[in-house]
């Protein structure tokens, strides 16, 4: 297997069996209240910061009329102009993580240098809602997100739709989803890490099998509980499972970026080359040394300051077109 980088290797090691442990389907519920004790939600008063963000909840009809979707909007306080949006959705596999505990994080590293809004969609969670729930509540979200702008402060014209892991995958789900119903044009997607592809089938799938810290098995677990009896369908659509579609022309730019000592090394760099090959627009990064969520495990590390510093050059550079 690819070596890791000494300092991820070093957080992995001091982070002990957990951070390889993997998800199995008996141990999925007990995985999900693990998470959610140790991911608490922050309030919205936390998040605020003494004044600094104004964040405020929100809520969009879903498109099958069932219900509504919670949106959480934070912007930089003070700010009168409209600002650019980042359109975010959270990891977590598609079975666990929430749109509150990922904005301290975008607030600090992209609102305020950037000078953009962010609104984090909670999208419903595997096995309870399968597959088309979580990408039609991203979906609805985003089509309120756009209709509302002007009361959101935001410029729809500069919107970003953006993920990590399970969320960058359903990013990805989502370009093509507001493509091919002609929904709000976004002017990029950031995906970042992204669970692109249910099959299983890559190199990188079976080399990093029991090393990497989101591994083969643990990556079965979460497609089954999305798909159910629908996972390793031959027709399985896209908007499942974005690795699957055939049409990737006319897309917002890509960001796409991955760990060469990650599960879905090879799937990342596959969907940037495809988007290549139907003419469009990618940025392909992979991190030498970086396992999944490498970022997050050594935030300190001098690979996962480049990736952060990449990723705003890259943010720069798409929102001020």
């Amino acid at each position: 297997m690819p070596p890791l980088d000494p300092q991820v290797r070093a957080a992995v090691e001091a982070a002990g069996g957990r951070a390889r442990e993997a998800l199995t389907p008996e141990g999925l519920a007990a995985w999900q209240e693990r998470d959610a004790s140790a991911r608490p939600r922050p309030t919205l008063d936390q998040l605020r910061d003494g004044g600094r963000f104004e964040v405020t909840e929100l809520h969009a009809p879903r498109g099958d009329g069932d219900g509504e979707v919670t949106l959480v909007s934070a912007r930089p306080a003070g700010v009168g102009e409209e600002l650019p949006l980042l359109y975010y959705l959270h990891g977590g596999g598609m079975v666990t993580g929430n749109a509150w505990s990922v904005l301290p994080r975008l607030l600090r590293s992209w609102a305020l240098p950037l000078g953009l809004a962010v609104v984090s969609v909670e999208y419903r969670l595997a096995p309870r809602t399968r597959f088309p729930g979580a990408v039609e509540d991203c979906y609805a979200g985003l089509g309120w997100a756009v209709e509302h702008a002007e009361e959101l402060g935001v410029d729809a014209r500069r919107l970003v739709i953006g993920g990590k892991s399970a969320g960058g995958g359903l990013a990805a789900a989502l370009a093509l989803l507001s493509r091919d119903r002609g929904g709000p044009a976004a002017s990029g997607q950031l995906l970042l890490s992204p669970m692109l592809d249910d099959r299983g089938e890559t190199y990188s799938s079976h080399q990093m099998a029991g090393h990497d810290t989101w591994d083969r098995d643990s990556n079965a677990t979460a497609w089954q509980a999305l798909l159910g009896d629908r996972h390793g369908a031959a027709d399985l659509s896209p908007y499942a499972a974005p690795a699957r579609a055939t049409d990737l022309s006319r897309l917002p730019a890509a960001y796409v970026d991955v760990g060469s000592a990650e599960t879905f090394r090879d799937e990342a760099v596959a969907y940037a080359d495809a988007i290549w090959r139907a003419g469009g627009e990618a940025e392909l990064h992979v991190w030498s040394g970086a396992c999944h969520g490498f970022d997050t495990l050594a935030p300190h590390a001098a690979v996962s300051q480049d990736a952060q510093e990449a990723r705003t050059r890259w943010l720069r550079r798409v929102l001020q077109r």
